[in-house]
Order: structure tokens, then C-alpha cells, then sequence
């Protein structure tokens, strides 16, 4: 069946079973994460939800049970602090032997310059290197699963920036939020190149995924004027605009859809494979740095310098 930009979570998922199968969600106390990880305990999946609330993630854990029959499990950390990550990590392994979903979905967008305590620029922490230390961590269980998926959320805002591999956390140049942003998101496609690359052998395939425009909470952070910028958006293109359940679909079809058995390391938008595009936001398909193997290759590097790992 062929799917679409209107088609929502239930739609992708219908007659899919996942049923011994185990799937975890980064961001996954609100709006796509949440949507996406309801949408997978639907079909039987065993999935944990992971997000900095525990508050938050409980609730949601309490309404996917309500709903699905099925209580998620769910974990604390910060994607922007390794040693939460590694915590996490530890105390999952402890609990599981494989894993067939990884969705790397949670993100911060256009945030005003903020630095980690390593001095790592924030988008570029969160999106990218705090999904590189988890993925990585959880890859025993990953390649145990035999054919595990990983899907990356990426966005058309990858257009904004490649990755600037000199500089990656803006120390010698100035700082622009969307351009940050820009790069974190080519980050998340260029991990996904790479993932494919060294993970193939194992039968793990990999994607990034753009959900497309979703009024969520992603926008939290904005400053005033970058506020005003995307209010202006709405008003002028009311017609890119997706619900969640539309929204989280493309990143359910990445991560179960049998038309992508044998695929990998591929963009996805709209429930479908994306072609080259042009550079405005509202277009579709991927800009020419997208698929730059030989910038993944070293990014995966610089994440390793940076992190302190040999992955």
C-alpha cells in the first residue's frame, strides 16, 4: 500500500504485528515521541519511553496502558549529559537481550547559544552526539535483534547547514540558531550513513527520517523574534502543516514497514523515500550534502574524539 503525507500512525501500522518485539524512544514524553511510541505498544511492541520528565513520561506510560492494554516501561536521562546516558544504558542492558526499534526521535530546535559543561553548543549535543553515545551503547542488543532498525529524526532544517566539521560547536565562528540546528540535523542523517555502513553485517539497517511541520513542543526554546519567524510560517503555508499521528507516521513506517526490507541508510519524508529537492524549507527531498559519506565517516570520528569513545 502506498502511503502519503496525510497518512497518520494508524494508517502505516495497520495489520502490523510486534509482538516479542522490543522498541525504545528517545522524547518520547510528548508529542511525536509519545505518538510514536503509543502507536508501536498498539501493535504489541514491548517499548520504553525515554525523556528528561519522569513525570511526564509516566503520564504518558499511564495513557499509551489506558489505551493499549500494554504499561511501557520508562527512563530518565539527558541526552545533553553523557553520564545520564551511560546510567541509562547500563540499567537497560542489565534488563534486556535485544533490541528490534531504536527511534533516536528527541531534539531541541533553535535554542538561544547554550553550552554543555564540555563546552559542546546544545542542538549539537542533544540531536547528535547524545543519540551517537546511546545508539552506540545499546548496540550489542541492537545486533543480537538480528534485523533491528534504527530511525534517526532528522528535518528539512538539515538544509539550513551541513556539519562544519572544524568547528562543530561554534568556538571560532558566530553563532546562528537555525544554522545549529541545520547542522544538528544533517548530524542525524550523516549517523544514519554511517550506522549503515559499519552495522550492515549485522543485519541492522538504519534511516532518517523529516516528520515534516508539526506544531509540538520542539518550538519551546525559541527566542521572540525566531517565535515571530514561525508564526509568519504558519500563516503563509497552512497547507505543509501535519498533525502528530501524520506527523509520527513516516518514522512508524521507517521502523516496521516491509516495502524497506533489504533498504537502508536512506531519508524518508511523507511515508516514502525521498529524491533530491531544493533548499527552501517548504520544499521537498534532501539537499546535495545529505548524503556525504565521507563527511559521516569523519563525524563519526569527531563524535568519538569528542565523547571520549572508541565506538
Amino acid at each position: 500500500m502506498k502511503f502519503d503525507r496525510n497518512s497518520t500512525t494508524t494508517d502505516v501500522l495497520s495489520g502490523i504485528d510486534l509482538s516479542g518485539k522490543t522498541a525504545l524512544v528517545t522524547g518520547a514524553s510528548t508529542g511525536l515521541g509519545a505518538e510514536t511510541a503509543r502507536a508501536l505498544a498498539a501493535c504489541c511492541a514491548n517499548v520504553t519511553l525515554v525523556a528528561r520528565s519522569e513525570t511526564k513520561l509516566s503520564k504518558v506510560a499511564n495513557e499509551i496502558q489506558s489505551e493499549t492494554g500494554r504499561l511501557p516501561e520508562t527512563a530518565a536521562l539527558e541526552l545533553d549529559k553523557p553520564a545520564t546516558i551511560r546510567t541509562f544504558a547500563a540499567d537497560w542492558l542489565s534488563r534486556h537481550e535485544k533490541l528490534d526499534i531504536l527511534i533516536n526521535n528527541a531534539g531541541i530546535m533553535a535554542t538561544p547559544l547554550t553550552r554543555t559543561a564540555e563546552g559542546w553548543e546544545s542542538q549539537f549535543a542533544t540531536n547528535h552526539l547524545g543519540h551517537f553515545l546511546l545508539t552506540n551503547l545499546l548496540s550489542d542488543v541492537i545486533k543480537a535483534a538480528g534485523k533491528a532498525r534504527i530511525v534517526n529524526l532528522s528535518s528539512a532544517g538539515h538544509r539550513h547547514s551541513t556539519v562544519d566539521l572544524d568547528d562543530p560547536n561554534f568556538q571560532n565562528r558566530d553563532y546562528e540558531a537555525l544554522q545549529a540546528y541545520g547542522q544538528s540535523k544533517t548530524a542525524n542523517i550523516w549517523f544514519t550513513l554511517e550506522l549503515a555502513r559499519r552495522w550492515a553485517d549485522c543485519g541492522v539497517t538504519s534511516f532518517a527520517v523529516h516528520p515534516g511541520g508539526i506544531q509540538t513542543e520542539l518550538g519551546r526554546n525559541l527566542e521572540p523574534e525566531m517565535v515571530k519567524r514561525f508564526e509568519q510560517l504558519i500563516k503563509d503555508y497552512p497547507d505543509i502543516w501535519k498533525t502528530v499521528p501524520q506527523g509520527a507516521a513516516t518514522s512508524c513506517w521507517a521502523a516496521t514497514s516491509p516495502a524497506l526490507n533489504g533498504k537502508t541508510s536512506l531519508y524518508l519524508e511523507d511515508c516514502h523515500i525521498s529524491e533530491p529537492g531544493g533548499e527552501d524549507f517548504t520544499d521537498n527531498g534532501y539537499a546535495p550534502h545529505a548524503y556525504d559519506a565521507d563527511g559521516a565517516q569523519k563525524l563519526w570520528e569527531l563524535s568519538n574524539d569528542l565523547l571520549g569513545t572508541e565506538f
